[in-house]
């Protein structure tokens, strides 16, 4: 009959079983690394002897992985042969963390915890005897993690875009004159359909010259005007983007979240509401016309009473509605600048837990890893089979399809 035993009984607990396990299953696999090594290799000298033969275990090393701190003693080879030498594809040389150990340290660090925490948190989970967990260690994964950056900025722009969405955000950086630095921002949305992240850059505050760099160094790796740009009412951005020549053919969509925000601002609260409502219903108009009905029961209602709440919305009403002109499938995706602001949220943790990247160098490159680690969940645009129409000039009305070049070719052929 089988007897149930307390934990307390236990001569160890659950986690060093594992630990144990894990130790002998390595052991095992590299010993048997070995063995298949020494069988694919059983050249012999002029006296009959092999070249290569087990040659004892290396000294102790302490290995960190997911089951804990494992103490191994890796079986040595004595390879005679020229130019030959067994090397490990279990355990390489130097080795001192399991991979996925090494990849949680930035990922730890990109979540918010500060580069004294990394090394304490694990160690609470694998031990205090866990190597290689320093801040150190942290610091120079940074230091690799410029070096990528420098590098993503300089690289060529071969794919067609259809949209792009711009903004800069504000981050606090601890090193400097001006302890504000503002990272502009563009994000693209290419032929398939999926979004990629085309430009990070410090910026000062969000000027016109700022936005220019950005765009003239997308241009001089080779990238051709999107249909339409996405972006909040920062003049800066516009400014740059109708100076930029390669850009003139982009059509503008201001971002409706920020107007909303910008026009309810002007507004007492008791009435908020009613105009919020109202303002979703333009923004969320099944075609232009309908739009322009409730623009005009706003005006209406509120011209004289909140005059300026009336021209913040009207200022900027032909930028407002020009994603009436592309795929309804996408309408959802192009009215606002979305897709950054809620991929900058960790961005603004990482400085906050740091009370501020260190300096804009540093800034920008958190800024760069953050959003590619969000890049991989991006997700395609509905119906990305569109996107390519709309880079062909293919013309929408109402989100419906009224023209294409090849119909008009035709046409004209007639």
């Amino acid at each position: 009959m089988l007897k149930l035993v307390s934990s307390e009984e236990l001569p160890i607990n659950l986690d060093e079983y594992l630990r144990l396990g894990a130790q002998k299953m390595l052991l095992k696999a590299l010993d048997a690394e070995v063995s298949a090594y020494l069988e694919e290799n059983n050249d012999v000298d002029e006296k009959g002897h092999r070249l290569v033969v087990r040659n004892g275990r290396a000294k102790t090393r302490s290995l960190t992985t997911g089951s804990g701190l494992l103490n191994v003693e890796a079986p040595r080879v004595n390879d005679r042969r020229e130019g030959q030498k067994f090397t490990s594809s279990i355990l390489p040389p130097y080795l001192r963390k399991s991979p996925k150990i090494e990849s949680l340290l930035p990922v730890l660090y990109l979540k918010g915890i500060s580069t004294s925490k990394v090394s304490e948190a694990l160690k609470d989970f694998l031990g205090e005897e866990a190597s290689g967990l320093s801040s150190s260690a942290v610091s120079k994964i940074l230091k690799t993690w410029q070096k990528d950056f420098d590098v993503w900025k300089r690289r060529p722009i071969t794919k067609k875009y259809a949209y792009i969405w711009a903004d800069g955000v504000n981050v606090q950086i601890r090193l400097g004159d001006d302890k504000k630095l503002c990272l502009l921002v563009i994000i693209g949305v290419a032929a398939d359909g999926s979004k990629e992240l085309l430009a990070v850059s410090p910026g000062y505050r969000e000027s016109k010259d700022s936005w220019l760099c950005v765009m003239r160094s997308l241009v001089e790796r080779g990238m051709l005007a999107p249909v339409l740009a996405v972006g909040d009412g920062a003049l800066g951005f516009w400014a740059a983007l109708r100076e930029c020549d390669a850009f003139k053919s982009t059509k503008e969509q201001r971002c409706w979240v920020h107007k909303i925000a910008n026009v309810l601002d002007k507004l007492p609260k008791r009435v908020q509401p009613d105009v919020k409502s109202l303002l979703h219903e333009m923004m969320k108009a099944p075609d232009l016309e309908s739009a322009e009905r409730a623009k005009r029961r706003f005006e209406t209602i509120y011209q004289d009473k909140y005059e300026n709440a009336v021209k913040c919305l009207l200022k900027d009403w032909p930028k407002l509605i020009t994603f009436f002109d592309l795929p309804a499938a996408h309408w959802q995706s192009i009215r606002s600048t979305n897709p950054i602001e809620s991929s900058f949220s960790s961005v603004k943790l990482r400085t906050k837990v740091t009370r501020g990247a260190g300096s804009s160098q540093t800034a920008g490159t958190l800024a760069f890893k953050l959003l590619l680690e969000c890049e991989k969940k991006w997700r395609k645009l509905r119906s990305p089979e569109l996107v390519l129409d709309v880079i062909n000039g293919v013309e929408f009305k109402d989100g419906i399809v009224i023209s294409t070049p090849s119909t008009d070719q035709e046409g004209v052929a007639s």
